[in-house]
């Protein structure tokens, strides 16, 4: 297949190990498109042949009647993506039973085989080691050992990231959670481990629904003693649902 993509990277340091010489490379995204833009773009740009509006409310009512199928315990293969119910959590014993205290429910989405295929078509450019002045690499659901997927609210989340300490007295500076409703900033009283490369948060109650992206806003510029003047954010770039 010839090449027809072109996604691009930033290295940055991987703090996920001891080897202060190593880097992980970050996708560059352009920004997050929704099924309306998708839509669009099949009409615009794929030659859709049928109207954008039309189509996405059949998306959307596949997606409806998929999640329906999913809550009833069936697996979804859609070629592009498989999906399926998948319960976290240790049993005590064969009695016992399933408890929301104790146990996830979550879903999983894997890449199929005709995205995969894709990937044939696609090259990926490496644009050099990124300004790593603050950033964010993974964050841990501390409750569900979920990585980069699940939050659950009044338990832990552990970010890990570079510079990510929070100093500095501008009011701005802290850790959020960002939805296109707003933003709910964490209590500077709930932040319980604060250094350069790992936070360690309360995580506040988080209404259902909505997809939410963290944010670490703050002075530290690699030195306690010589703050930064105005504050910077690093954004993660992956979505997070309230388990």
């Amino acid at each position: 297949m010839s090449t027809l993509h072109k996604i691009k990277c930033y290295l940055y340091d991987n703090v996920l190990t001891e080897n202060p010489d190593d880097y992980i490379a970050r996708v560059a995204s352009e920004r997050s498109l929704s099924v309306d833009d998708v839509c669009a773009s099949a009409v615009t740009r794929g030659g859709a042949d049928v109207s954008a509006a039309a189509m996405e409310h059949a998306v959307n009512l596949f997606f409806k009647e998929m999640a329906y199928n999913l809550c009833d315990g069936f697996s979804i293969n859609a070629g592009w993506f498989t999906a399926a119910a998948h319960v976290r959590g240790s049993f005590a014993s064969p009695g016992e039973q399933f408890d929301r205290a104790k146990h996830t429910l979550s879903f999983d989405f894997v890449q199929g085989a005709m995205l995969r295929r894709e990937l044939d078509a696609v090259t990926v450019e490496i644009l050099g080691v990124a300004d790593a002045a603050l950033s964010i690499a993974q964050v841990t659901d501390m409750k569900t050992g979920s990585v980069n997927d699940l939050l659950t609210s009044a338990h832990n989340l552990r970010i890990a990231g570079s510079k990510l300490k929070i100093a500095g007295d501008n009011p701005d500076n802290g850790v959020y959670f960002v939805n296109a409703a707003g933003r709910i900033k964490v209590d500077p009283t709930d932040i319980v481990i604060n250094n350069p490369s790992e936070l360690m948060i309360l995580i506040p109650a988080l209404p259902p629904g909505a997809l939410y992206r963290v944010e670490v806003t703050t002075q530290f510029g690699g030195n306690s003693k010589q703050l930064l003047k105005e504050p910077r954010t690093a954004v993660f770039d992956r979505d997070l649902t309230p388990a």
